[in-house]
């Protein structure tokens, strides 16, 4: 069986080399030696990610909305919609995320949020994408003003200075970290800069911090 594993380890890595596919999830948590991985890497299928003893490592999957923790000391091959373990100990469930999140490039995000604001005007409010936790993860590389502002209920906005800011990884923002909760429903637009994209807070969002991939906002 090791031997089997340790060939299907080859081949997988290899072929995902090769193929240099896009991620498939995001790395939500590192406690203890774990190699491979880092706290908030996008990781593709293929990508060995090997655990020490007291080794821990949280994956949330964006397509199949399952999140992973695995512990132990073993090895982690990334697949597409779940991993591939072998000696670690796996603990899985579904969360919920947004599957159909497209990957804008900025004017598409633009055009989006001028779409969003003319649809709000007529009282049809339609969002990029959906957020299942109150409190957003941002994730951009640029710095400056983050503005995210409440579309339909006028008075809610967040202002918060990048430059000074506590950056995960130097480019994520969690406005959990502050304790900074949206409200369930409302429909949101982040900008920095020319970068805009619009989304909408779940309703049956709750106060308890959800998975990241359930709360993440790319600026990119």
């Amino acid at each position: 069986m090791k031997s089997i594993f340790v060939a299907v380890v080859g081949s997988v890595g290899f072929t995902a080399l090769a193929a240099a596919q896009a991620p498939v999830a995001v790395v939500e948590d590192v406690q203890g030696p774990v190699t491979g991985a880092e706290f908030m890497d996008y990781v593709a299928p293929g990508k060995v990610i090997k655990l020490g003893p007291a080794g821990t490592i949280v994956l949330g999957y964006m397509q199949s909305c399952r999140r992973e923790t695995i512990t132990g000391v073993g090895t982690v091959i990334v697949g597409t919609e779940e991993s591939m373990v072998h000696l670690g100990e796996v603990k899985a469930g579904k969360m919920d995320c947004d599957t159909n999140r497209p990957h804008m490039s900025n004017r598409q995000t633009g055009d989006s949020a001028a779409m969003v604001v003319r649809n709000l005007d007529k009282g049809t409010p339609a969002t990029a994408f959906t957020l299942y936790g109150l409190s957003p993860v941002i994730e951009t590389t640029g710095r400056g003003k983050l503005l995210v502002e409440r579309l339909d209920v006028k008075g809610e906005r967040y202002d918060v200075d990048l430059a000074k800011a506590p950056m995960l990884r130097g480019k994520f923002y969690d406005f959990a970290k502050t304790g900074t909760a949206l409200k369930p429903g409302g429909v949101y637009a982040a900008s920095l800069g020319a970068k805009k994209v619009v989304f909408t807070v779940d309703a049956e969002a709750g106060p308890r911090p959800a998975s990241i991939i359930g709360r993440l906002v790319r600026l990119e």
